[in-house]
């Protein structure tokens, strides 16, 4: 490998990154697990940096849009949460510990901190969710929105979801609704949905009279919560038909969200700056893996496709250590071994070529990168049973990441809620011989 970037811990780590990156206005940061200290410890450190020394102005992550605004308000001073601790509160479903975690938290705590050090509004940096899982707490944003605003609106926001009322009994309401319109026992939301989203849009004008920035951002907030009410109703009648589908436009929603985004720091900013935060399934080109085959795509690609010139994909590997991880969906938090990387996996070429922490510009090393090669991808479950066919799959590393980050050995990242099965970890005896 050539030019790389040993980690020291030290202030110039990264200056290779900072260089790539310019002027660029999206940098998108992977991680290769949901649930590794490092991943959230390193990209906490590039945006940082980021923020203050090059001029990002927010940051948008794997999260639901009402959620993370919570936080948003926090970080800009604008909200009754005491803590960084308690204005992560609403991030309570399954998997609570992906941003409930120290990491996350010691973020919130630095965020807040440097923009009571920064005296023009505008000029804060902000936190934004751009996932659509959200579905009801979404709706309940916009009527609670419409309440403060125009109460005869908000009237007729209930009317038009009422249609999911049928499902409020549900713990969630978005997979019960879609597998009820599936099996066509319930009459599909969609023209609601579409009708609510146009009304609010539509009133925009009206409601932003008064003028001013906090304005214009809780009508953007209250926008996009209806936007995401609308994919999100047909995300959950997709998804009990088409894996690929349901994906595609969950990615496609991040996407546009992004975008809309920065067109709303723009109106401002002029020219916004935003960090993304996301596993590196979602970030790292698809057109580079094997799901391409599948006809799988994803913010990378979209973000590519969209800024060509103006975007710096980033990706985190690891050959082996812990994990924080559950073994089946909803299932509790544990902590697990992370089985070392297959033989002619990068993970392992990295591992054999002796990189603990290293940054590798992958064009630099695209002869020895461009694969394709097998590269693991541990979401919020980890079944080291099946590891082969759950967690691994192939990718031209070179055309999938712009940097990519190794850190050879990896701890858990400690979830703000710590139950018995994480502290004990996974039994040593667990531990198998071979994949």
């Amino acid at each position: 490998m050539r030019d790389l970037e040993r980690l020291n811990g030290t202030e110039s780590d990264y200056d290779g990154l900072v260089e790539l990156i310019g002027n660029k206005r999206f940098v998108l940061i992977g991680e290769a697990t949901h649930g590794t200290h490092e991943f959230y410890e390193e990209r906490a450190r590039i945006t940082k940096r980021l923020i203050e020394k090059e001029g990002f102005s927010a940051v948008a992550v794997e999260a639901d849009w009402p959620d993370a605004y919570r936080v948003n308000r926090y970080v800009l001073g604008l909200s009754t949460d005491k803590s960084a601790r308690e204005a992560l509160s609403n991030f309570r479903r399954f998997p609570a510990w992906m941003w409930r975690n120290t990491d996350v938290a010691d973020f919130v705590i630095w965020l807040r901190t440097h923009n009571e050090s920064v005296e023009e509004p505008l000029l804060k940096a902000r936190f934004y969710g751009l996932d659509l899982y959200s579905l009801r707490t979404s709706i309940d944003e916009v009527i609670s929105y419409l309440d403060r605003v125009d109460p005869k609106a908000a009237n007729a926001a209930r009317l038009r979801y009422s249609c999911f009322e049928s499902f409020d009994q549900a713990e969630d309401i978005g997979p019960e609704y879609g597998h009820a319109v599936t099996l066509r026992i319930a009459t599909p939301c969609e023209e609601d949905v579409v009708a609510q989203l146009s009304d609010l849009r539509s009133r925009a004008s009206r409601i932003l009279a008064s003028d001013g920035w906090l304005v214009e951002d809780e009508q953007f907030f209250a926008e996009q919560n209806a936007r995401l009410v609308l994919n999100a109703e047909q995300y959950y009648r997709m998804m009990y038909r088409s894996n690929v589908s349901s994906w595609n436009l969950r990615d496609q929603h991040m996407a546009q969200t992004l975008e809309a985004l920065a067109e709303h720091l723009d109106k401002r900013l002029e020219r916004s700056k935003i960090i993304v935060w996301e596993h590196n399934s979602h970030l790292g080109d698809a057109r580079a893996t094997s799901l391409a085959d599948e006809g799988e795509l994803n913010v990378g690609q979209l973000v590519r496709e969209r800024w060509p010139d103006d975007s710096v994909l980033v990706g985190f590997t690891t050959h082996h250590g812990w994990v924080t991880a559950a073994s089946y969906w909803g299932g509790p938090t544990e902590r697990k071994r992370v089985r070392p990387a297959l033989e002619g996996s990068y993970e392992k070429r990295f591992h054999n070529q002796g990189l603990e922490r290293a940054l590798v510009p992958t064009q630099k090393n695209s002869r020895e990168l461009k694969g394709p090669r097998m590269e693991r991808a541990i979401g919020v479950i980890y079944k080291p049973e099946t590891e082969f066919g759950s967690h691994w799959f192939r990718a031209a590393l070179s055309a999938q990441f712009d940097v990519v980050i190794h850190i050879d050995q990896t701890t858990a990242v400690t979830p703000l809620e710590r139950t018995s099965l994480w502290d004990e970890g996974e039994a040593p005896e667990t531990y198998p011989m071979g994949l």
